[in-house]
């Protein structure tokens, strides 16, 4: 072999390298189990955390909700700072099993929290109506746990979808379309399932085996998730980092502002850097002082040999350029669909409100209050299921042509399921309250109205269904108006979207427990529901789903024609 030409052992070792099992789907087992388990895990706790902070953490419901609120946004950020970091830095494998690791820590922390009676304060005496405070090292301990959970989910949902269709590429480097298309449909079926197990088995074992069992189920979960990972390792293809798009579009901030000295002209007597391969010569009129960061003003210094800028920080290209501009075109549309994820948010209340109602359905069999979610979430799947395989073709029989509702339609009538639900929402607590001040229960908040908690599902099915069109309408939205180079990008939108709609969610309602219970009145957010006024405090939100969605039409009108509704023709092309 030492004797054989370079060439020679290049044409033996290709077909090694072909036959390589490095892969393939035999890793798709072992990836979606992976991310499956990790939401069964992470998803089962988030229910009756709000009951576990109040219960056992002596905290108020405004003060527990608001913890939750901020764990949510952390956990919806981290995964768009783990793909920076994964796609710029370390790769995605290392991220995925970082974040198991990580996750698993977080998920034991918890479980002890549960197990140790120094790590929460002491039950309350109920004789003389006392508890105890909770201590600074015990709410240390507690946030260490969700930080952990936290950054362990963003390490896993940063990467796991990419880093399966990484396994998937053909022996030329390709990805095959159909083969994703199978691929992406079993990820996204284990995800809907995996909720499904986790409101209905883990709340159902924190309901009736109680917190340590509850909890020690989820770090089981998580422990076989890393597992299922790890062991598959020598048979992944692991990509090597690259320059990551938000590093990119970072540095036409930067390049612009070194810039802005930089006198604009004509583009024609100008000199813009462009990047090999592409068909950009000249950056667009719009938002003109981002042009600054792709003029090329003196070529053999910015420049190297090989037509590359030698500081990518000083000089970007008119791809870089027309990217942001997309991003920042796309920016006020985004920040409509907060509302929703707002609104999405509030099931802390509606599980207190389901606790406090007749939950048994058939005989004595009573249905956990974290696990009423399940209904939005089922909810969800039947309008995946049924839009475009029952709905469009019967919408598109009847009016003998094919019929093709367009992203922005359908993020406009989510809003508005969601504006209703809240409607809904209120009404159902004016009642249950209404219920409880006249059975003379309101000094009791352990108390159960005798009203079937079943009034909750309307509320649910309509969030879901809002959920459901609003969510997935803005993916579709950003995909096809942002250009393929940020795809990426344009997936994790509605993450960011989550996470600001998570602080967005704190301020109001602190904002209405703060107004609320000024002159030493009863805060509409009591930790006693049949004291509080949690209608009109669903009310309030309503009120701001109507302007949002006024707010919508403002922006859609402003934004002009998308690239999926540039009339019929292109719709009926978009159906064929």
């Amino acid at each position: 072999m030492e004797n054989l030409s370079d060439e020679k052992k290049d044409m033996i070792e290709e077909p090694l390298l072909k036959t390589s099992p490095k892969g393939g789907f035999r890793t798709m087992p072992f990836i979606i189990a992976n991310g499956m388990l990790e939401r069964v895990a992470s998803s089962g706790l988030t229910p009756n955390m709000t009951l576990y902070l109040m219960r056992q953490y002596h905290m108020e419901m405004a003060n527990a909700s608001k913890i939750l609120f901020y764990w949510s946004a952390a956990t919806n950020f981290m995964p768009i700072l783990g793909s920076i970091i994964a796609d710029s830095y370390v790769g995605r494998f290392h991220m995925i099993g970082f974040g198991s690791v990580v996750n698993l820590l977080g998920m034991i922390l918890l479980w002890l929290t549960a197990m140790i009676p120094q790590a929460r304060p002491p039950p309350c005496n109920e004789l003389i109506n006392s508890c105890s405070s909770t201590t600074s090292f015990q709410l240390f301990y507690l946030f260490s746990s969700f930080a952990l959970i936290s950054i362990g989910a963003g390490g896993i949902r940063s990467s796991s979808l990419a880093f399966g269709a990484d396994q998937l590429k053909n022996e030329d480097g390709h990805k095959s379309v159909g083969i994703l298309e199978r691929y992406f449909g079993w990820y996204y079926a284990s995800y809907m399932f995996s909720l499904l197990i986790a409101l209905t088995c883990i709340v159902y074992a924190q309901d009736n085996m109680g917190w340590p069992f509850g909890f020690g189920v989820s770090a089981v979960v998580m422990f076989f998730a890393a597992v299922s990972f790890f062991v598959a390792s020598p048979f992944y293809v692991k990509i090597k980092a690259k320059a990551s798009l938000f590093t990119e579009l970072i540095q036409v901030i930067v390049a612009s502002f070194k810039n802005r000295a930089i006198k604009l002209s004509n583009s024609t007597n100008m000199l813009f850097h462009q990047k090999k391969g592409s068909t950009l010569v000249y950056p667009s009129e719009n938002l003109r002082f981002l042009n600054k960061a792709c003029i090329i003003r003196d070529p053999e210094r910015e420049l190297t040999p090989d037509g590359r800028a030698t500081n990518s920080w000083s000089l970007c290209t008119v791809d870089q350029v027309e990217d942001l501009k997309v991003l920042l075109k796309v920016i006020p549309i985004w920040s409509t669909g907060m509302m929703t994820f707002i609104n999405v948010n509030q099931n802390s209340f509606s599980v207190l409100q389901a606790s406090s109602m007749d939950r048994k359905i058939i005989g004595k069999f009573e249905i956990p209050a974290g696990s009423f979610a399940i209904f939005t979430v089922i909810s969800v799947i039947l309008w995946v299921s049924l839009y475009d395989q029952v709905l469009i073709p019967i919408a598109s029989r009847i009016k003998g042509k094919p019929v093709y509702i367009n992203t922005r339609q359908r993020m406009g009538i989510g809003m508005f399921l969601s504006f209703f639900s809240m409607i809904v929402t209120a009404s159902v607590e004016y009642i249950r309250r209404s219920l409880a001040t006249k059975k003379g229960i309101s000094d009791d908040p352990q108390a159960i109205v005798h009203m079937s908690a079943l009034w909750l599902l309307p509320q649910y099915c309509l969030m879901g269904l809002a959920e459901g069109l609003n969510a997935i309408a803005q993916n579709e939205f950003y995909i096809s108006e942002f250009p393929k180079s940020m795809s990426s990008m344009a997936s994790t939108l509605c993450g960011v979207g989550m996470s600001v709609a998570s602080l967005l969610a704190s301020f109001i309602m602190s904002t209405v427990d703060d107004v609320s219970k000024r002159g030493g009145q009863e805060s509409w957010i009591s930790s006693n529901i049949n004291k509080g006024h949690y209608d009109y405090y669903f009310w309030i939100l309503s009120g701001l789903s109507m302007v949002n969605i006024m707010y919508f039409l403002i922006c859609c009108w402003t934004y002009g024609p998308c690239r999926d509704n540039k009339g019929e023709a292109s719709n009926e092309a978009l159906l064929q």
